[in-house]
């Protein structure tokens, strides 16, 4: 697989988490842009979070200053740090990658390669 998620877990609303993505040798010559997405019980997948090969970065409005998206290349991973946790955060979060530039708004047909998902579960 080109791209490996892990780091899911359970949390108090409020709390913090951090999802982490590792790629692939392939994935990291390849791709210029990596983007995190969503998956919750009330919306379609939602890109909430991409980063370019400049380290420029771009969040939806609902995460904008609650999460964070660094990467390591030495290390192949890309991170997504959740702060300010909330119930509606919960849902399944996938990492994906993509050759072009990273689209604003972060729209998941553009995208080709996904790992498979790791669950995030917030409590009240």
């Amino acid at each position: 697989a080109q791209l490996v998620e892990s780091g899911g877990g359970s949390v108090q609303a409020g709390g913090s988490l951090r999802v982490q993505c590792v790629a692939s040798e392939y994935a990291l010559s390849n791709y210029h842009c990596m983007s995190w997405f969503r998956q919750t019980r009330e919306k379609e997948r939602e890109g909430i979070a991409s980063i370019n090969e400049y380290d420029i970065t771009y969040y939806a409005d609902s995460v904008q200053g609650r999460f964070t998206i660094p990467q390591d290349i030495a290390k192949k991973t890309l991170y997504l740090q959740m702060n300010d946790l909330k119930p509606e955060d919960t849902g399944t979060y996938y990492c994906a990658a993509r050759s072009g530039q990273c689209p604003r708004p972060i729209i998941n047909d553009y995208f080709r390669t996904w790992g498979q998902g790791t669950q995030v579960t917030v409590s009240p």
